[in-house]
């Protein structure tokens, strides 16, 4: 298993050293949920232990259809790493800065799409931890400013950093990790085009080339076929539209999570607002970044769960978060046998999901509105198209992208659409004085 040369080696020894190292990893996963658990309001505390917020966190943490199907059938070590980020978060919710700060540099360290969401560990610790007071208005106090606090989070930082890359810097391989950490000879898109903005500035690139061929604007001889379809992970260009380049990628996402670290600094309101950066730094990478992987969208959700048994207005965006995000992992299994086990583990937790938030805001507005629900009804028909109906067509031959396509372009939009909701509803809040000095 350990030799370069052996391409496509499997043994079942091998499988087993997976699927058991992977189930023991979770076990970090599992502490992380309970340590999580714990920090939830228990403000709305319910005689039926099935009803309670801490009950329906940890089932919506762990057996979160998405992460089950990436690490259990697809195959990854996803849990063991969102175990560190959500133990991170509980620390801090905590206040055990340091605990969460050290966490959070392991995980950087062992996977770097953590960046994403570092800008919001970052402002947090500096608000919350290196200045150690608010004015009775809930304005920054200037002079509360800990040096001490900044340097032992600075000793942390250097500390991990040093025993992650050291080896690395004394054999010289540093510029070797750098360029496998950010390979920009990707492409914008992987394969199978994540449910992003740059799924829908595809598919408008795709529109306006056709309706160009149609009307004779362009000449068939010098476009690319396939050039963004093919099912290859390759650098392409655009047609009508301009190409998107990393720079651009960067500055799309800079601005995006900006208003979020703004909203942290200035409308502190503690551990919540925490929260809601991490997730909309996350989500607005996801949406802009480069190359990114529909699998990312994880990265948001589970964050996501602890706000959505908080308050009814957060319950309703993770639900169409959660679903739209969930449903756009199908395509990762795409066998026949896996077909059914997908559809039911997905009812499950869709089902329980629906239901267990309705039970506990029954009180509240209802979760979705029409519009919201037409939407998500919409894609039961969308996977019957995409699995039973267009595998029977002649299309099939000539166009097997197009399943994909659908897929991408409709989770694109109800992604899109939670995240300018969770937006909206961060930016308009308002906070009470009492609320900003705590």
């Amino acid at each position: 298993m350990l030799v370069i040369e052996n391409l496509n080696y499997t043994s079942r020894a091998t499988i087993l050293f997976q699927r058991f190292s992977v189930i023991f990893t979770d076990i970090l996963f599992i502490y992380a949920v309970r340590e999580c658990c714990r920090c939830v309001n228990g403000k709305r505390a319910a005689k039926d232990i099935l009803e309670k917020p801490t009950f329906i966190l940890a089932v919506l943490l762990l057996w979160n259809f998405g992460l089950l199907i990436v690490d259990h059938i697809h195959f990854q070590y996803n849990g063991f790493l969102f175990g560190l980020m959500l133990l991170s978060v509980a620390r801090l919710c905590q206040k055990r800065y340091l605990e969460g700060a050290l966490l959070f540099a392991v995980l950087l360290h062992f996977k770097h799409i953590y960046m994403y969401v570092a800008p919001a560990y970052g402002i947090y610790l500096l608000r919350s931890y290196c200045f150690t007071a608010n004015n009775a208005d809930g304005s920054l106090k200037w002079r509360s400013f800990s040096l001490l606090h900044v340097t032992l989070l600075g000793l942390i930082v250097c500390l991990v950093s040093a025993l992650s890359l050291g080896p690395f810097v004394v054999l010289g391989q540093l510029p070797q990790v750098i360029s496998r950490l950010f390979p920009f000879k990707r492409g914008l898109c992987h394969a199978y085009w994540a449910p992003n903005f740059w799924a829908l500035y595809n598919a408008m690139d795709k529109a306006l080339t056709i309706f160009a061929l149609k009307c004779n604007f362009l000449d068939p001889a010098k476009i690319p076929k396939a050039s963004m379809t093919g099912g290859l992970v390759q650098e392409f260009q655009h047609t009508v539209l301009p190409s998107v380049t990393p720079l651009a990628t960067l500055i799309c996402t800079f601005i995006a999570i900006l208003p979020s670290v703004f909203c942290l600094w200035f409308k502190p309101q503690g551990p919540r607002g925490f929260l809601q950066c991490l997730v909309l730094c996350a989500l607005s990478s996801f949406m802009f970044g480069w190359h990114v992987h529909e699998k990312a969208i994880l990265l948001a959700i589970l964050p996501l769960s602890l706000l959505s048994v908080q308050r009814a207005k957060d319950a309703g965006i993770y639900l169409i978060l959660t679903t739209t995000g969930h449903f756009s992992l199908f395509p990762l299994l795409f066998t026949s046998p896996e077909l059914p086990i997908k559809i039911l583990l997905m009812l499950l937790f869709t089902v329980y999901s629906f239901s267990s938030l309705k039970s506990l805001f029954r009180r509240e507005r209802p979760l979705l509105n029409w519009l919201e629900t037409i939407y998500l009804v919409q894609l039961v028909p969308l996977e019957i198209f995409c699995e039973i109906i267009f595998p029977l067509t002649p299309w099939k031959r000539h166009f097997p992208f197009v399943p994909l396509l659908l897929t991408s372009v409709y989770c694109a939009l109800g992604v899109t659409y939670a995240w300018l909701k969770l937006y909206v509803s961060v930016l308009t809040e308002r906070i009470s004085v009492r609320q900003k000095a705590e």
